[in-house]
């Protein structure tokens, strides 16, 4: 129960204000550099749904395969390489940056899809130097396993095989 807590607290702290806070300032800043697609705009809900889900399932398996939460405060006790982390090692970012996508779509806003693409950089910066590095020291071999196994941004079209999950 404390980590759901503290999966519940994290998401409104971190993912909410890059989701929904920092979106709605730039949207609404004067600097808004947008496009007209029209009605297709909608198709936007389409990557805002698939990112919600994966998040969603991926912050459960943090909770109840891993035994803690996304935040570094209170991180997984097991490591988590079951369901769409056997995909990809980090589909938790790719959930928000489908989000973010799709927010950029709905509505029609090149500075959200630029926004997009620097939260993109910045995940990759933090996942490389933090924690890429804090996992290998904390499940050591199984995790260099799963280095080896799953590809850290694009699936690759074979499916990973692991002996831990």
């Amino acid at each position: 129960m404390k980590a759901l807590l503290g999966t519940l607290i994290f998401t409104v702290l971190a993912p909410g204000p890059v989701l929904v806070g920092v979106p709605y300032l730039l949207v609404t800043s004067g600097l808004e550099l947008s496009f007209a697609i029209g009605n297709l705009r909608f198709i936007g809900i389409i990557p805002i749904a698939i990112g919600t889900a994966g998040y969603i399932w991926t912050a459960w398996d943090f909770v109840f395969a891993g035994k803690g939460t996304p935040a570094p405060v209170g991180p997984p006790r097991m490591l988590v390489s079951r369901r769409l982390y056997r995909i990809v090692r980090n589909p938790m970012y790719i959930g928000v940056l489908f989000i973010l996508v799709g927010e950029a779509i709905l509505f029609m806003s090149w500075t959200l899809l630029a926004y997009a693409g620097l939260a993109w950089f910045l995940f990759h910066l933090f996942v490389v130097c933090y924690e890429e590095p804090n996992l290998r020291k904390k499940f050591g071999a199984s995790y260099e396993e799963y280095l080896n196994s799953v590809p850290r941004w694009i699936p690759r079209a074979k499916r990973a095989k692991l002996t831990a999950e």
